[in-house]
């Protein structure tokens, strides 16, 4: 989602402004040390484009590395080795640039990648992979984001898939508690060059369904064979995938698929230009 703001292309020169305007205005409630302390956070997140992704891959982070399938062509976010080329989070207030941008409806509103023929295995008691979007929180008052909500299935033979079932309640569009069981709601943390952690880093819980790297998991046992906009997928197909794991993720803008609740598409935020915005997935264990 490249916002009003296509927001994030925009967000280094809103920064160069805002911290020169901060310094030419008298403030009330801080010196010019502690309005740089505030700012930091955000220039660091602006800045962190310039330096990832990293030429080589950290070999200990299971990245999703095959663009199997991809024809959005959203323009200055085409190059779909963007959601391959390791994760270049930006923080909770901006976007990552390093990102491939579904459509939002049509052929282009769906990629599929994989682990080079690898399998994602189903790890007990653990979500067992991480959709990183580019997500960001956009009201502290009313605890609002801008998202990129997306459907996620998966499948062993790119034939079947199965999926999660996501539900999305009617209230707040920009609310993350109105969407249920989607991809690329929560803000990425993690930046593989300026804010590095471990693959298990990763995984670890930090409150209610928040990661230490940021980012949207999901775990195989939350597969549901019933979920109506599944593929080939029945009881014998989702058990089988909870037992060996999967080979191939399907994303999807979710205004692409349809809410069975009502009948039509799951709406898509208000102001967004495109679809997901892809920063790449991450496996808990791969064999």
């Amino acid at each position: 989602m490249q916002k009003l703001l296509k927001n994030k292309t925009f967000c280094p020169l809103f920064l160069m402004f805002f911290v020169s305007f901060s310094f030419c205005k008298k403030s009330s409630s801080g010196t010019a040390d502690e309005n740089l302390a505030a700012l930091l956070p955000l220039l660091n997140a602006a800045s962190s484009a310039s330096f990832c992704p990293k030429s080589l891959l950290p070999a200990d982070i299971y990245l999703a590395t095959t663009v199997v399938s991809a024809s959005a062509n959203v323009s200055g976010f085409s190059d779909p080795n963007k959601a391959v080329n390791g994760v270049c989070g930006a923080g909770e207030l901006v976007g990552s640039l390093d990102v491939y941008a579904l459509d939002i409806t049509g052929a282009g509103a769906t990629m599929i990648l994989s682990w080079g023929g690898r399998t994602v295995k189903n790890v007990a008691d653990s979500i067992d992979f991480i959709i990183y979007d580019n997500s960001f929180r956009i009201s502290d008052d009313t605890n609002t984001y801008a998202m990129d909500p997306s459907v996620i299935q998966v499948s062993i033979d790119n034939t079947n898939y199965c999926g999660f079932n996501p539900s999305y309640t009617g209230a707040n569009v920009n609310l993350m508690s109105s969407w249920l069981r989607f991809g690329g709601l929560r803000p990425v943390y993690y930046n593989m060059t300026t804010k590095p952690y471990t693959n298990e880093d990763l995984f670890i819980n930090t409150g209610g369904s928040f990661l230490l790297g940021g980012g949207d998991g999901f775990d195989l046992e939350d597969l549901d064979p019933n979920d109506p906009n599944d593929t080939g997928c029945d009881n014998t197909v989702a058990n089988n995938i909870k037992l060996t794991g999967f080979k191939f993720l399907k994303i999807t803008s979710a205004a692409n698929v349809n809410n069975p609740n009502t009948g039509i598409q799951f709406p898509w935020p208000p102001g967004s230009y495109n679809g997901s915005d892809i920063d790449g997935v991450v496996a808990r264990e791969i064999q």
